[in-house]
């Protein structure tokens, strides 16, 4: 692999063309002999240990990362509580086999860049990634959630193979769910001059006056020459088409051998146009650093200009507009694929929140990849950022400082959280300083926004509530408003909310399966169904909103049973993104969409005669039932609420009809024929030829008339022709054991409840790809995609 470029500086993508084999954490002769060989007594002494850039790795598994080496490894039941919660995975301490990975990476530089500063750029490392280069060592980075970089100009190889070694240990775990394991985000090559803009070293922000907006851009400048140098300093503000909008004049800068300076330059913008839900509009910023007449390095940043409020007594305003919160929690794992999300997936994932009405995303618990932060900047959805710990210690400052210089410019970004429920020090004195301690970092890197702390804690103050700026309550609704009259100057949120338990198109409590009812009847006992939290935030100013547990069904923490269920049930949409009931719950009064849902399905023959509890899920003002034509009855429809019949089963047609604001509704369920057919459908035609864009395909068994066949579990067969490669299945059913990732040529999964999922990747080459979709029995169906 050979790396040039004309520019000034490069970013130079190094995610393809990895090796990936295992080592093994307890026995050193599995472990390529690490730790019987000393690397750490000289520089570049490597002996012919794996670090040694000639050590041969022509025999082992060829990847691209982002690679999550967890999603293909088979599950094994285990009564230890962190497989349990880690999604009955073997990965950590116990399992040392399939708890190191490392990885090698071969590539070539171009000769003309000799004299420029070399970085290695790792998004993110599951977990506790040893990091050499050319044989030196450079670094350990410890966090699985925040990436580092590494300076590496001294150890460039121009004459022949630069080689990386990775070696990754999760052994031990730093959350209690699933986490997957492996460079699971992207890796970067960056080239600079010796005068540069660091890392992350641009940091936009704005005031806003009526139509008018002051744009402050802070530029950091290094030099990394043997010489004190001179540069000139200066900022472009685009709109979001590249027209350009205003320009700073040209600082003159003198920097010292290692010195850094910091360039604060403002711009006024007149007649801005502000980013918000509706219209996420970005604007552009370029900085530039000149010396002489020669651009050396630019950066190019997305920004919006909004204006944020919260108010304890009124709630949260965007942009002057009373908004209510209306967010759900995630972890980053997706059905197929693990916790390597395609950049592809970020977006799909994002618009499933934005259809459902979600305004608001809660990076649970970690902080998130740049990637989710861009779709949310780009498609309208409020971000709270958090970071892993409550924790003050050197390292996790250190990493807390990463994370709020990376995220700060995200248009997205509208709160930061610096901890999650962490019950021994939360209430008292520790929790307390902790937080000071963070807060105070906070405000010195990004003084524009304030924090939040996610407190699993009812009516109580001591410790971390008495200095966190917006109170978070985890649970404890009943608590709210009793918390509210006696700290009423204090805004408060939901950071957890709900965490209804349910199993998609399954409608009776089954023990040995592991499956809820698919309605908002059950949760677990810190809990609350989804009606009780949402009433009470949705009617009380005080309430800024809350975040639901969770947008997304995940891997791990399967409450509330254990093996053989190996997913959660407390996603409104499951892990492959399809709807459960109580989505529409949340659609009805989070939109002001026409919504009308009847659920369950009308598929009983084994309950005729017999009563089926209905319900409703709407936004209209009343509605009736019918059975066959006949009608069960109207019922008015409470705010923020449901309605409910029960229904003696019989087959046939189940019909709501309802009045919204005198415009009528209808909706229906009907008892369906045997399935006939598969039918697939991707969320797009056309997709881009670089290697990294793709499609989601979700896929329904369906009788003769075209409807799906709710109940039904074939097995679905997957061929793709082209320049493609199918990536993950899925079906959304959180007691499946079968594999996310096959073969090449034997993709399988069955359908749960009627529907599963295939995810694609594109190749490089244009033209069509087609994908066939079989099942034994039913007519099959394909699909072309338009690769350009």
């Amino acid at each position: 692999m050979s790396l040039s470029t004309t520019f000034a500086q490069k970013k130079i993508s190094l995610d393809e063309d990895w090796k990936f084999h295992f080592g093994n954490s307890s026995d050193v002769s599995k472990d390529f002999d690490y730790g019987k060989t000393a690397l750490l007594h000289k520089s570049n002494v490597y002996a012919t240990t794996i670090v040694n850039p000639k050590f041969v790795d022509s025999t082992w598994k060829k990847i691209n990362v982002p690679h999550d080496w967890v999603v293909e490894l088979p599950f094994v039941k285990s009564e230890q509580v962190e497989m349990d919660s880690h999604g009955y995975k073997p990965v950590g301490g116990m399992y040392p086999e399939t708890s190191i990975g490392w990885y090698r990476k071969h590539f070539s530089v171009d000769k003309k860049d000799d004299g420029k500063r070399f970085e290695l750029q790792f998004d993110g490392i599951y977990r506790n990634a040893e990091i050499w280069f050319n044989g030196f060592y450079v670094g350990t980075n410890f966090s699985g959630y925040v990436g580092n970089s590494y300076d590496v100009s001294d150890y460039v190889n121009f004459e022949g193979d630069n080689v990386i070694v990775i070696r990754v240990d999760a052994t031990q775990y730093e959350g209690w769910f699933y986490e997957g394991a492996g460079i699971y985000r992207h890796v970067w090559l960056n080239v600079t001059d010796k005068v540069f803009i660091p890392n992350d070293g641009v940091f936009v922000h704005s005031k806003v006056n009526d139509k008018n907006a002051t744009v402050t851009v802070e530029t950091e400048i290094e030099n990394k020459n043997l010489q004190p140098s001179n540069a000139d300093v200066y900022s472009i503000i685009t709109d979001r088409n590249g027209k350009q909008l205003g320009k700073t004049s040209e600082q003159r800068i003198t920097l010292s051998v290692n010195g850094k300076i910091t360039v604060k330059q403002n711009l006024n913008l007149k007649n801005v146009t502000l980013w918000s839900l509706e219209n996420p509009y970005l604007y552009k910023v370029i900085s530039v650093v000149k010396s002489g007449n020669q651009v050396v390095h630019q950066t190019k940043k997305r920004f919006g200009i909004k204006t944020v409020k919260f108010d304890a007594k009124e709630g949260f305003f965007l942009n002057g507009k009373k908004i209510k919160i209306q967010g759900t929690n995630n972890h980053q794992d997706h059905a197929g694929i693990g916790s390597a999300l395609p950049d592809f997936m970020q977006y799909y994932r994002i618009k499933l929140l934005k259809e459902m009405g979600s305004n608001a995303y809660r990076a649970s618990h970690n902080a998130p990849t740049t990637e989710l932060l861009e779709a949310c900047d780009s498609l309208g959805m409020l971000v709270v950022d958090e970071q892993r710990l409550l924790n003050s210690s050197p390292e996790y400052i250190d990493q807390f400082k990463r994370i709020l210089k990376r995220d700060r410019n995200h248009a997205s970004v509208f709160l930061w959280s610096i901890g999650n429920e962490e019950q021994n020090i939360q209430g008292n004195d520790y929790g307390k300083r902790i937080a000071k301690s963070l807060l105070a970092i906070q405000q010195e890197l990004d003084p524009t926004r304030t924090s939040t702390y996610a407190a699993d804690m009812p009516n109580e103050f001591k410790g971390v509530n008495e200095v966190i700026p917006i109170r978070g309550f985890n649970y404890r609704e009943y608590a709210v408003a009793d918390y509210h009259r006696d700290h009423p100057n204090q805004p408060l949120l939901g950071t957890e909310m709900g965490s209804t338990v349910t199993t998609r198109g399954i409608y009776e409590k089954d023990e040995i399966r592991a499956y809820v009812p698919d309605q908002d009847i059950t949760h677990p006992w810190w809990a609350s169904k989804a009606e009780t939290w949402w009433k009470l935030a949705a009617e009380n100013d005080y309430w800024l909103g809350g975040f639901v547990w969770t947008g997304f069904d995940y891997r791990g923490e399967p409450t509330p049973y254990k093996w053989p269920n190996i997913s959660s049930h407390f996603g409104i949409l499951d892990v492959c993104g399809f709807p459960k009931n109580i989505y529409y719950y949340y659609k009805s009064w989070w939109t002001n969409e026409d919504i009308l849902h009847i659920s369950p399905h009308w598929n009983w023959p084994e309950k005729i005669g017999k009563p089926i509890d209905v319900w409703v899920n709407t936004n209209a003002d009343d509605v009736e039932l019918f059975l066959n034509g006949k009608s069960l009855g109207k019922k008015s429809m409470p705010r923020n609420s449901h309605l409910q019949w029960e229904v003696n089963y019989e087959p046939g047609t189940l019909e709501a009809v309802a009045y919204k604001n005198g415009k009528k509704l209808t909706s229906k369920v009907e008892t369906t024929n045997h399935a006939t057919k598969v039918i697939a459908v991707a969320d797009k035609s056309s997709v881009l030829a670089d290697g990294n864009d793709g499609v989601v395909v979700n896929v329904s068994i369906v009788d003769d008339k075209g409807r799906e066949v709710s109940n039904a579990n074939n097995m679905v067969y997957f061929k793709l022709i082209g320049d493609a490669k199918i990536i993950g299945v899925g079906n959304g059913d959180p007691s499946s054991h079968e594999p996310d990732k096959c073969s090449d040529g034997a993709w399988q999964r069955s359908a749960f409840n009627g529907k599963c999922q295939v995810i694609i990747q594109a190749g490089k080459t244009v033209g069509d790809v087609k994908l066939e979709v079989k099942s034994n029995g039913l007519t099959s169906s394909s699909i072309l995609l338009n690769i350009k």
